[in-house]
């Protein structure tokens, strides 16, 4: 039978993500957004609190736990008042950029990086993305060749987050094109490049929300990249991707279900002291049942991102499992947040309830780190159907 009482360390990272969050409200999100600002002092609260280093080893500073840690952490953050950026701040950072070290890092660079990314003083960003491939990373155009003891790298990424604060950015790149190869996956290297290089031109996109973190195009003119920056192995950079991918997915399933926590706790309260016709809003079925089916659907999606992140966390096969977390967890969390903006009527609408900007925020989950149409693709190979793609 299992065993569902909490360990004393998952109390311990729950009680540190509220305690952050009550610092760090709805009312301060709203105004970093809309002055566009990236939170410093969040960052920095995060790091203190040792949330950037929960996945990286304790040789390298970090706390050495895993992504049901990391999960609890980011939906508690979420759920209590940051809202997106309770995962937006470590996603990409902390698991992605984190994870590809510590899984496929040399000693030399797990030595060179992990510290910093543990202690918050160093920020790394993920080139994935590209205009032409979008979905369909493989497509990639991005080409790195052999330039004596480094490489030359040209080309473009696009919707590329924290590529304007971060230090560094791991590049998707091909070094074999395309057409040269026995199959799609090979010829793909990652590459460490520093943001910092001759050739490199960050320019962020206006955008439908997150506006206190930008997401940029990423423009690579000719930039060398020195010997000792590939990560995994050359020319086989594809499996190291994956790697990363499914961390990030179960990033975004706790980002959606905390998000609909949120608006749904939120729904409660305005509704509970909100008055019409004599009784309190919240009092009609028709305003109660819509939310609570929602969050009953919340708890049910937490729970497959906690199966989702303990097989990953003990080196089992995951991706169908996390598909299934971040695909139910975003209808979820969507469902919620939609009745619960209806709840507070016209003033549902209003940026000082928050709410609309939490709709904002939990509709880019749809999106990212893979549409939901992609993973019900996996899901229906899964279950038996053909290949739809």
């Amino acid at each position: 039978m299992a065993d569902y009482t909490e360990p004393q360390e998952m109390k311990l990272i729950r009680g540190t993500a509220e305690e952050i969050a009550a610092d760090f409200g709805p009312e301060y999100w709203r105004e970093m957004e809309e002055a566009g600002e990236f939170s410093e002092e969040f960052w920095s609260e995060l790091a203190e609190a040792g949330f950037h280093g929960l996945l990286i080893p304790e040789e390298y500073g970090g706390a050495g736990m895993g992504m049901q840690e990391m999960g609890v952490a980011m939906e508690t953050l979420c759920k209590e008042g940051v809202g997106m950026a309770g995962c937006w701040y470590l996603v990409v950072n902390a698991c992605m950029a984190a994870v590809g070290i510590r899984e496929h890092g040399t000693e030399e660079q797990k030595e060179e990086f992990l510290p910093g990314i543990a202690d918050g003083g160093e920020m790394f960003c993920m080139g994935i993305t590209e205009p032409d491939a979008g979905t369909n990373t493989l497509n990639a155009e991005t080409f790195a060749e052999r330039d004596g003891d480094g490489w030359r790298v040209n080309g473009k990424k696009c919707w590329i987050t924290f590529s304007d604060e971060s230090d560094y950015i791991v590049l998707v790149t091909r070094t074999t094109p395309a057409d040269e190869v026995d199959r799609a996956t090979d010829g793909i290297t990652l590459l460490i490049v520093g943001l910092d290089e001759d050739g490199v031109d960050v320019e962020p996109i206006p955008k439908h929300g997150m506006n206190y973190s930008n997401s940029c195009e990423v423009f690579l003119d000719d930039v060398h990249v020195p010997e000792g920056r590939v990560l995994g192995e050359e020319g086989d950079g594809w499996w190291a991707l994956v790697d990363t991918l499914n961390p990030e997915r179960i990033a975004f399933s706790a980002a959606a279900t905390g998000i609909g926590k949120l608006a749904a706790d939120s729904a409660v309260e305005y509704t509970n002291d909100r008055e019409v016709f004599g009784q309190p809003v919240g009092a009609h079925q028709g305003v109660q049942f819509p939310v609570t089916e929602g969050y009953a659907k919340l708890e049910t999606a937490a729970v497959m991102r906690d199966k989702a992140a303990w097989l990953y966390d003990n080196g089992e096969d995951c991706a169908y499992e996390t598909n299934v977390a971040k695909a139910v967890a975003v209808e979820a969390g969507i469902e919620t947040v939609y009745h619960a903006m209806q709840a507070y009527g016209g003033w549902g609408y209003a940026r000082e309830y928050d709410v609309e900007r939490w709709w904002r925020e939990i509709n880019l989950t749809r999106l990212a780190p893979v549409t939901q149409q992609m993973a019900w693709n996996h899901l229906a190979q899964e279950i038996g159907f053909p290949k739809s793609y």
